[in-house]
């Protein structure tokens, strides 16, 4: 909130202008440059927008020095301990952990809406059967708009909750269609009496000739995949969703438009970054030589998987992503898949070595979250579609939250123009 006590003075160009200073409930000071241009004529420069605050929010806190997320307040590694991801998902959209009959009736109206719109089916056999299930998720999310007209108005209330109940239950579905369709194995239509993760594990994993039983340890892993992934505040798929929200597009459009985002190997793709690392390493005796690579500072490769953008001191989402990613590995082995053996031994090795302490370069979630989905059976190419899974509530959250904030308005991002003054046209015969 503001402190009225508070200014930064701002002088350039024999004008002085005082600047209003807010206080955060956690976090830097932020200082308030809504009316420089109106009253500066000028305009800040801040490629990718790293020391600029777009909104207000109430929903999740970074701290990356000292390894800290926060949603709604309560610490993730807490979370993804104790609670569910469809708990996560309630606290994230509606401020406060359930109570026993409201989880119950949320989880009710989730599994209830998991079904897809029979005539979807027919947008997947439009795509090529080497199509990347990402592309086939921004087609079939944007579609929704085409089928679901009674939750588009983003005026009503209502209308923005049936379609985020919707968001949240069909975009599992619509993975696993993805996956399904990209191997050539029949759809799986949800079940009603399946948890969120079992239900998603059986409809990628099953196949009509034979009965699928969802391993509990899977389940809990991926449960934890989804909740480790929820929401990371204002990360570039979120500004994306706001952007385009901004706007007053639909809600299919915008989480459309932030699966778009997501598709970026500079941000969703870095669990599939860690994998395709590993099969280059490809046997353990090669560890070193590739651990001598990132140390050598004349040498551009560097460890997937090790370090985070975000968090300086290490990533708080890692602890229990390695513990499901041990439960997971104890069950399903390691011993016939050399990636794995490669992925447990790197992990061994850099905790083993000074220059990686000593830098902060720990495993983080990418790395473990890998792990478990390439022991699970998942091609790499099915790695950022359960992120965008995981993140639809997070963008959904954040989508809602705009659009009950007076402050917002569509999004105009300035520019420094360093191109060509102004000129006259010349006709083509005189160039």
């Amino acid at each position: 909130m503001a402190d009225d006590k508070k200014t930064a003075t701002l002088s350039f160009g024999g004008k002085t202008l005082d600047l209003p200073i807010y206080t955060p409930t956690l976090g830097p000071d932020v200082i308030d440059i809504s009316k420089l241009y109106a009253q500066g004529d000028v305009f800040t420069y801040d490629p990718g927008f790293t020391s600029t605050a777009a909104c207000e929010s109430t929903i999740t806190f970074i701290d990356g020095e000292e390894g800290v997320l926060l949603h709604r307040g309560y610490p993730i590694d807490q979370l993804a301990a104790e609670s569910h991801y469809l708990e996560v998902c309630y606290l994230l959209l509606y401020g406060e952990l359930p109570t026993g009959a409201q989880l119950e009736d949320f989880e009710a109206r989730v599994t209830h809406h998991t079904m897809l719109h029979e005539q979807m089916r027919n947008f997947f056999s439009g795509f090529r059967r080497d199509a990347h299930p990402m592309a086939v998720m921004v087609g079939i999310v944007g579609a929704m708009s085409a089928f679901y007209h009674d939750s588009t108005d983003i005026s009503d209330p209502w209308q923005r909750e049936v379609a985020s109940i919707r968001l949240i239950a069909k975009m599992p579905t619509i993975a696993a269609w993805a996956f399904k369709y990209h191997t050539g194995q029949p759809f799986v239509y949800p079940r009603n009496d399946l948890d969120y993760a079992s239900n998603f594990l059986r409809m990628c994993f099953s196949v009509p000739a034979e009965e699928y039983e969802v391993n509990p340890i899977l389940s809990r892993a991926m449960d934890r995949i989804f909740t480790l992934h929820a929401d990371h505040e204002q990360n570039a798929s979120t500004s994306t969703v706001r952007l385009a929200s901004s706007s007053g597009a639909n809600p299919f459009a915008c989480i459309a438009a932030g699966i778009a985002c997501l598709w970026g190997p500079a941000h969703g793709g870095a669990n599939q970054a860690c994998l395709e690392m590993l099969k280059e390493i490809g046997t353990v005796d090669r560890i070193p030589e590739f651990i001598a690579r990132a140390k050598d500072k004349n040498d551009p490769f560097r460890l997937m998987g090790f370090g985070h953008r975000v968090y300086k001191n290490f990533d708080p989402r890692a602890t229990v992503m390695k513990q499901s990613a041990d439960e997971v590995l104890e069950l399903l082995g390691v011993e016939d898949n050399p990636i794995l053996q490669v992925a447990k031994e790197l992990e061994k090795q850099a905790l083993a070595d000074p220059y990686f302490h000593d830098k902060k370069l720990f495993p983080n979630v990418d790395f473990y979250s890998g792990i478990i989905l390439e022991a699970m059976g998942f091609p790499t190419s099915m790695f950022t579609p359960i992120f965008a899974v995981s993140r639809t509530v997070g963008w959904i959250s954040q989508w809602k939250e705009m659009l009950n904030d007076p402050a917002q308005r569509i999004g105009r991002p300035r520019q420094l123009y360093v191109g060509a003054e102004k000129r006259d046209y010349v006709d083509v015969e005189n160039r």
